[in-house]
């Protein structure tokens, strides 16, 4: 595949993209709507299933377990009530449901039953406590991370150009990551790479970085090697950044495999690939002292025109999505 259309459907961008794309707009749909809808699914498959009635209420703590899990403290809570309101409402229409003696308004029975939707409150607020505490523990740690980027992103830059085009490169990478339906750790994952995929570049030198004319083959091999010098500075590090190794490792790798290393096709990282192509569309759009960039159209059919050989097909069928959507244009950073 060379070329590819200039109006690209969703479904040009894989089955497994696709499902991943539909999952992410289901997931904005509001949430409360959702937990209301499984309780009342679960409901009536429990109360069609399950023959001792006794079982009924441990199985209706479980939506509040996975509310708590997925959505933190406040929509645990409110499935909590809502199960507990659940409940009540199917012993008062059937005062022999849940080992109930018939007896609507028998003071045990309801004890028990008080006693329970007590218990799956507070386990809920307590659970989903512990979400929200993780969560902003994640945020924080984010936040850390981000100024410690921005700090190396200093020590990687010399002129205008290299300072902002590991930005720009996130930037572009970010959305085409999104429109191939990556979920969020992964995005995050392609963002953190591209903002450190030149870091190598550290032990490079300035000299050969920045040299207007054409450079001597021992020149351009000395710049290939900021690829593994890059690792070399990341992986003592540890924690999440080990998981973006890989992806800066691959990112001079070219779909057809005649990049910087012997790997082609889905042998290399999907996230190195974005990368690659994220990086090589900055670099055409990009004005430096000796060169003049070309314009977004002309890079646009560039990338079109190396699909295949390049890049990733279904890469750059996102890009052209992301690019139709105007969302292929960065702005300067500004420090």
């Amino acid at each position: 595949m060379s070329t590819i259309a200039r109006d690209v459907p969703l479904a040009r961008l894989g089955g497994e993209q696709v499902v991943a794309a539909i999952r992410r707009e289901l997931e904005r749909v509001n949430k409360e709507l959702w937990l209301v809808l499984s309780l009342v699914v679960l409901a009536w498959l429990l109360n069609s299933m399950v023959t001792s009635q006794q079982m009924l209420l441990g199985f209706y703590t479980l939506p509040t377990i996975a509310s708590a899990y997925l959505y933190g403290r406040r929509h645990a809570t409110l499935t909590a009530f809502a199960s507990v309101l659940l409940v009540v409402y199917m012993r008062v229409q059937n005062p022999e449901l849940l080992g109930g003696g018939g007896d609507l308004f028998e003071g045990e029975d309801w004890l028990e039953l008080s006693a329970w939707g007590g218990t799956l409150i507070i386990t809920a607020y307590l659970m989903g406590s512990l979400y929200n505490h993780k969560q902003q523990q994640i945020s924080e740690l984010k936040e850390t991370c981000n100024g410690i980027l921005l700090i190396l992103r200093h020590f990687i830059s010399k002129d205008q150009y290299t300072e902002n085009h590991s930005w720009r490169v996130s930037v572009y990478a970010t959305k085409i990551g999104i429109r191939m339906g990556l979920d969020d750790d992964r995005v995050e994952d392609v963002r953190t790479a591209a903002l450190l995929h030149d870091i190598g570049k550290l032990d490079i030198s300035r000299d050969i970085l920045y040299k207007a004319a054409r450079l001597t083959e021992a020149e351009f091999n000395e710049i290939k090697t900021h690829v593994e010098r890059g690792v070399g500075l990341l992986e003592p590090v540890g924690g999440s950044l080990r998981r973006i190794l890989p992806i800066v490792l691959g990112h001079h790798d070219k779909f057809d495999g005649t990049g910087y290393h012997d790997k082609s096709g889905d042998a290399i990282p999907v996230e190195a690939r974005i990368i690659c192509a994220a990086d090589a569309y900055d670099a055409m759009t990009s004005d430096r002292p000796y060169l003049k960039g070309m314009s977004f159209i002309e890079a646009r059919d560039v990338m079109k025109e190396k699909a295949g050989r390049d890049f990733d097909p279904e890469v750059v069928a996102a890009f052209l999505v992301a690019f139709q959507k105007g969302e292929m244009e960065a702005p300067a950073l500004v420090v």
